[in-house]
């Protein structure tokens, strides 16, 4: 298997992973845990996995001065993330949190080009007017979406939590170039939880864990194991060949991989929208992974013409 066709499973699991979280973490706040609190859990159960598995054989010592990028990626991509989308899940329902996870990819293409200088495509921005146009039309098809007022606030909360995450695919991808994915993610989630535990701490403290049924012990696992550990692991990996709007384009598979995972469980039938919503989605993937590839080859053909004339 090459080493884009990984970066693409990768990307698969880790949405797979994230389309499951909505509903699970959504079940157990905040009648079980409040959002703060969960987030601390996250925090801790990620610097300790990270730190532990990064132990056994992966060693390099990270230059001080990329400290400063690795202590904004945990904040924008552990901390504000994490403390935004679940304070804002806990206000807002699966369904709308899931459409305004659709902004992610525009974010990411415009800081990008701001912070990487990568060119905005028509290519990139058709592929992403697809898949976006598919997931919306996808996850609007039950007819259950409201956006109303009284969900302002955890949608607004969600929007900043899609516009950090952003930022953290595009300030990371440099980092990927020097080390190895399980070095930055460690060093991500430690800057990350210095901001996360302080703030959340109040909550964690108060939490009744006399209260919790081997069903929310599980659902807790789920989210620090799996939406934690193997997600954001899997979504490093990927950013090692993939560009950040490559990889936030895939958040838009996540109501197809829950559409597919309900049909296989015989809880939905399949139909002729979402077959077409599934169409546009991987056309939009097909259409930003074609720009990155042609980029990529670009600039390897730059690179030798600029060796040739180096050594003339």
């Amino acid at each position: 298997m090459s080493k884009r066709l990984l970066a693409h499973a990768a990307l698969i699991g880790a949405n797979l992973i994230y389309g499951v979280n909505y509903s699970v973490a959504k079940w157990i706040m905040p009648d079980y845990v409040s959002p703060f609190a969960l987030v601390v859990m996250r925090a801790i159960g990620g610097v300790l996995l990270f730190w532990t598995f990064a132990s056994f054989g992966v060693k390099e010592k990270v230059k001080r001065k990329d400290l400063y990028r690795l202590a904004l990626c945990g904040m924008f991509g552990v901390a504000f993330n994490q403390m935004m989308f679940l304070a804002g899940l806990n206000f807002t329902t699966p369904i709308d949190a899931s459409i305004i996870m659709t902004a992610n990819p525009i974010v990411v293409l415009i800081a990008a080009l701001v912070l990487l200088g990568e060119r905005i495509t028509w290519r990139k921005t058709l592929g992403i007017i697809l898949g976006g146009s598919g997931a919306i039309l996808l996850i609007t098809s039950g007819g259950n979406v409201s956006l109303d007022s009284e969900h302002f606030v955890g949608n607004l909360l969600m929007l900043g939590n899609t516009s950090s995450y952003a930022m953290y695919l595009v300030l990371v991808k440099p980092l990927m170039k020097k080390y190895h994915p399980l070095t930055v993610i460690k060093w991500v989630f430690l800057f990350g939880s210095f901001i996360i535990i302080p703030v959340g701490f109040g909550q964690f403290s108060t939490t009744d864990f006399s209260n919790f049924t081997t069903e929310v012990w599980l659902s807790i696992g789920y989210v620090v194991i799996f939406t934690t550990f193997f997600a954001y692991l899997l979504n490093i990996v990927a950013m090692k060949w993939v560009s950040p709007t490559l990889a936030s384009t895939y958040i838009y598979s996540q109501p197809v991989i829950a559409s597919v995972v309900a049909i296989i469980m015989l809880q939905d039938h399949l139909t002729w929208l979402k077959v077409i919503s599934t169409g546009l989605v991987f056309a939009g993937v097909y259409f930003v992974n074609l720009a990155g590839q042609r980029q990529m080859k670009r600039r390897l053909k730059s690179a030798g013409k600029s060796t040739v004339q180096s050594q003339n």
